[in-house]
């Protein structure tokens, strides 16, 4: 019913930026929350950022400073701002979503992933 497209990751050295963007379709009447997650191999899936559709943000304290949340509404699209890269952020990210595909019904969605690799 509602599909998580994800773009942007890649490979940057240490240092570098990337910004990644997730773009939510279906049977839509709203958005919760939308927010990143990331994983490594052998390691649970964990928060990064999420963002309410007030615009409240929520960032894992590894991330403080370095990323940004954002989203447009209109578009249904959440963004990613990472800067100041570092080795330890090398993982599979994730978007995930809480819509409401009808004025009652509400569910958690999950993207494909986008690989970010920090590395010189």
């Amino acid at each position: 019913q509602v599909q998580l497209v994800e773009t942007g990751g890649g490979l940057v050295q240490p240092g570098g930026s990337l910004r990644l963007s997730c773009a939510a379709s279906g049977t839509i009447v709203s958005i919760n929350f939308m927010g990143w997650y990331r994983q490594v191999p052998g390691k649970e899936r964990e928060l990064v950022a999420r963002i309410t559709n007030g615009g409240t943000t929520t960032y894992a304290d590894s991330v403080k400073g370095r990323f940004t949340i954002s989203r447009d509404n209109t578009k249904n699209t959440a963004y990613l701002q990472m800067n100041s890269l570092k080795p330890e952020d090398t993982a599979v990210y994730y978007c995930n979503a809480v819509v409401f595909t009808t004025l009652t019904l509400l569910n958690a969605y999950w993207g494909q992933g986008t690989q970010v690799t920090v590395s010189s």
